[in-house]
């Protein structure tokens, strides 16, 4: 990777964060450490059906808490009382709770998955509009050091270098959220694993 292009990426991350962050992937320009997948077995240490119990009602209550533990608008605080009355209804059952684990792992991983494919194109359309910001400023200079320079051209590129900044800042100040959501899907998935297998006896 060339200065320059190291350069940009550390702008697109903020001054505070270029220390840290290691910008060898211009796909990755956060601060926190780059995990592209995660594993259900780091977060379930017991063993998970390959398939759903026959009993349609079951997979039914299965669905539906898993779909409630994957809201993230709800906390795991207040979601505890449906776990309870899930396992209690189920015995306790760690095949069936690592079920309703499997499916929120599924959904969630599946989001995060996304999300990092949506950083990866946001920090590459960050670092293409550096550059145009660049190559504006560039041939603005070229133009001003002529005898007679082609004013007509300056304004149009101090007009285009207007947009494209605005554009830039705009989009800057929401990589420390875009960069945090997988951080924080990673950590509600642990959390669901405490929970649930707090029900198991």
């Amino acid at each position: 990777m060339s200065l320059s292009k190291a350069f940009v990426i550390a702008l697109i991350c903020g001054s505070s964060s270029a220390i840290a962050a290691d910008f060898t992937d211009p796909t990755w320009p956060c601060v926190q450490r780059k995990v592209e997948r995660l594993s259900t077995g780091l977060m379930w240490p017991h063993p998970i059906p390959e398939s759903l119990p026959e009993d349609e009602s079951v997979q039914t209550d299965i669905a539906a808490l898993a779909e409630k533990l994957s809201l993230r608008s709800l906390t795991l605080e207040e979601l505890e009382p449906e776990v309870a009355a899930f396992a209690k209804a189920h015995g306790h059952d760690p095949a069936l709770l690592g079920l309703v684990f499997q499916d929120v792992f599924d959904g969630l991983s599946r989001r995060r998955t996304r999300i990092i494919s949506g950083i990866g194109d946001f920090s590459l359309g960050q670092i293409g509009l550096s550059e145009k910001i660049e190559g504006a400023r560039m041939e603005m200079d070229t133009q001003m050091s002529k005898d007679e320079p082609d004013f007509d051209r300056v304004d149009a590129l101090e007009e285009q270098l207007d947009w494209d900044q605005t554009i830039y800042s705009d989009r800057q100040k929401s990589i420390t959220y875009l960069c945090e959501t997988p951080v924080l899907l990673e950590r509600r998935l642990y959390g669901i694993a405490q929970l649930l297998a707090g029900q198991i006896e």
